[in-house]
């Protein structure tokens, strides 16, 4: 249970911060980087929401909860899982990942495929899922990048790269299922 008492601990003033395990480590360095993204990523879904409703609000909560999961996997090292811990850590496991394609299956069956890119906009909701895609997208390279530098969950990864399908493929709904996507036409303004 985390009891948050007092917001500010002035421990940070010097460019560190604390993963979960206690560890100090700079504000810059790629973990932090990556479950920070996670972070903004959630923030951006908070915006998402105030536009959703029914089961698209009812899968961004979901999502929402997922990527506090997310930001706790990536904050808690492999190799601090020792006997120095006093809990188990939080870890992304494959049935979120599957729900996940679950849903993008249900919602992109309603959807004609798509015959040219598209661009971001359309709907208020498809604009911030758009949004959402890229923040995640983000957070997915600096997770791969995590990954070639340290032990990161795999599942986390995978959770990265199928969240960011499923805004898409979100942004295509909350365009009155893909008729109001903005179609991305090469060339279009090279000519005035």
């Amino acid at each position: 249970m985390v009891v948050l008492s007092k917001i500010y601990t002035r421990t940070g003033d010097k460019g560190e911060t604390a993963l979960s395990n206690g560890e100090r480590v700079a504000k810059h360095a790629l973990r932090v980087s990556a479950y920070g993204t996670v972070d903004e990523t959630n923030a951006a879904v908070g915006l998402a929401r105030l536009h959703a409703t029914d089961q698209m609000a009812e899968g961004l909560a979901r999502i929402s909860n997922d990527l506090f999961d997310l930001g706790a996997d990536l904050a808690t090292p492999d190799r601090h899982l020792d006997a120095t811990l006093s809990y188990t850590p939080l870890r992304m496991i494959a049935p979120q990942i599957d729900r996940l394609e679950r849903e993008i299956d249900a919602m992109n069956a309603r959807l004609t495929p798509l015959r040219s890119f598209i661009l971001p906009g359309g709907s208020a909701l498809a604009a911030q899922l758009h949004l959402c895609r890229t923040i995640c997208r983000r957070a997915e390279r600096l997770a791969v990048e995590l990954a070639t530098a340290e032990d990161v969950n795999p599942e986390a990864v995978k959770y990265l790269n199928r969240l960011s399908d499923w805004f898409f493929v979100a942004g295509r709904i909350a365009n009155d299922d893909g008729r109001a996507d903005i179609l991305w036409v090469p060339g279009l303004t090279r000519e005035s």
